[in-house]
């Protein structure tokens, strides 16, 4: 059933219709249930738009003076949470430039001289994510620097490095966590790209095909804090690539997140015992007494899916529409909105994880000296004796072999045994089957070595720091 059709006089945006919308499609196409967030950036735009128009003499002084009134009375409602949203008025805009006709009568009228709600939505939506970009930003900052700390405090701390969760060779474990502060580092760099493209004026589009008013878009850009304008007035009022620029880049930022989040449940399981986490951040078992489950990790891991899934919904609500607006493009703000709520919310509390997190040296100790770690700095050190590197290989192979048939490690392999399987092997062997020594001796630029590793810790405390 459709439902009861409603009255006419409520229906704000034109008096073309022969009758009142009906109320499920009322239901069914307002968004004013969830674009109302947007508030704050429709007040800043109406307001640089009403000056803009009162410069080049197109609304009068008065005018002016009635619009900056009756939007910071709004505001102010809005905030005290006094605002009465109605869904017969559609969205934001509306809703806003209803009660600023109630307040200041044909004023309100005039703002929307020379706009539509195609350029006013498109830049709403601009405004609205460069600020939730710069507090992402900030964000990715301070997990950054919560890896630091750990780091900091075990550079010398070595571990397993992995392939194929496979031990392979001992790194440090704070270069282990620089590994994620360069993702997030380029995630960094990523929102700062996405932020230089949404930051662009489409307001002076209009609905799609520009303004006959002489409108000084340049005065508005400037007053909004936008770097340049959009150019083409098709372009301005349908594009939504920064939109899905900033989709991509929360899911990637994501994955980041889900990387970590994925080791740290791995290090605190019993099998691993490499970190523990405070109670805080896990919870329990109604049937296991003995569990604590690392819920936040897992959740942090989990919520990736969600925002690559907007990621899809935002690329497919795109990729069939024609120029120039279209109705579609409604769709774009909830899976925009809870991108960034998801990943703001995911950075902070994944930082303060991170900042609370306990290391376990010993177990790491441990773990890297069961695996085998070594295996290729004896391989190095026969190399550097003229052993050609396959050779050296196959000698290594045979050496680890031997270790696992009587159950001990390479370095304790007694040196005639070593001896026997090439002659070029000497005491000095022995320096190389060190935990020690194998991260001493990668001190190549971007190396484990603890010496390269605290290079790079003071290059990203400059960089995040700006010294």
């Amino acid at each position: 059933m459709a439902g009861n059709p409603l009255d006419k006089k409520s229906q704000a945006w034109s008096a073309l219709f022969s009758e009142p919308m009906d109320a499920l499609v009322q239901r069914y196409t307002a968004s004013v249930g969830f674009d109302r967030r947007l508030w704050h950036a429709d007040i800043a735009g109406s307001l640089a738009h009403a000056r803009m128009l009162a410069a080049q003499r197109v609304i009068a002084a008065q005018d002016l003076a009635d619009i900056e009134r009756g939007l910071q009375q709004i505001g102010q409602e809005i905030e005290a949470g006094r605002f009465e949203w109605k869904l017969e008025l559609e969205d934001v805009h509306l809703n806003i430039e209803a009660r600023l006709t109630q307040l200041v009568g044909d004023a309100g009228k005039r703002l929307h001289t020379g706009r539509s709600r195609n350029d006013q939505v498109a830049t709403d939506l601009r405004l609205w994510l460069r600020d939730e970009i710069d507090a992402i930003a900030a964000l990715l900052a301070q997990l950054q620097r919560a890896l630091l700390a750990v780091a900091e405090a075990h550079t010398d701390t070595v571990m397993p490095g992995y392939t194929h969760l496979q031990v392979a060779q001992p790194v440090s474990f704070a270069h282990h966590l620089l590994a994620y502060v360069e993702m997030f580092a380029r995630d960094a760099e990523r929102l700062a790209d996405v932020r230089a493209r949404t930051n662009r004026l489409p307001l002076g589009a209009a609905a799609l095909a520009g303004t006959s008013y002489p409108l000084d878009r340049e005065a508005v850009a400037h007053e909004l804090g936008f770097d340049g304008l959009c150019e083409n007035s098709l372009d301005a009022v349908s594009d939504r690539d920064f939109a899905l620029e900033f989709a991509a880049f929360a899911s990637i930022a994501m994955v980041h997140v889900s990387r970590l989040a994925e080791e740290i449940v791995l290090w605190m399981s019993q099998n691993f015992g490499f970190v523990d986490l405070p109670d805080r951040y896990c919870t329990g078992s109604s049937i296991m007494p003995q569990k604590r489950n690392p819920d936040v990790a897992e959740l942090a891991r989990g919520k990736s899916g969600r925002v690559i899934g907007h990621l899809m919904s935002l690329l497919t609500l795109m990729k069939g529409q024609p120029l120039a607006y279209n109705k579609d493009n409604q769709e774009d703000k909830e899976p925009l909105f809870d991108t960034v709520d998801t990943l703001a919310a995911t950075l902070r509390i994944v930082a303060e994880m991170v900042g609370g997190m306990r290391v376990k040296p010993e177990a790491l100790r441990a773990a890297a000296a069961r695996g085998y770690a070594t295996a290729t700095d004896l391989a190095d050190y026969l190399v550097r004796k003229g052993v050609p590197f396959r050779d050296a290989h196959e000698v290594v192979a045979h050496a680890v072999k031997l270790a696992l048939a009587r159950g001990v490690d390479l370095a304790e392999l007694p040196l005639p045994d070593l001896r026997a399987l090439h002659p070029q092997i000497a005491d000095d062997a022995r320096d190389a089957l060190t935990l020690k020594g194998s991260l001493n001796a990668r001190a190549v630029r971007g190396g484990t070595a603890p010496a390269q590793v605290r290079v790079q810790i003071e290059r990203h405390r400059q960089r995040l720091t700006g010294n």
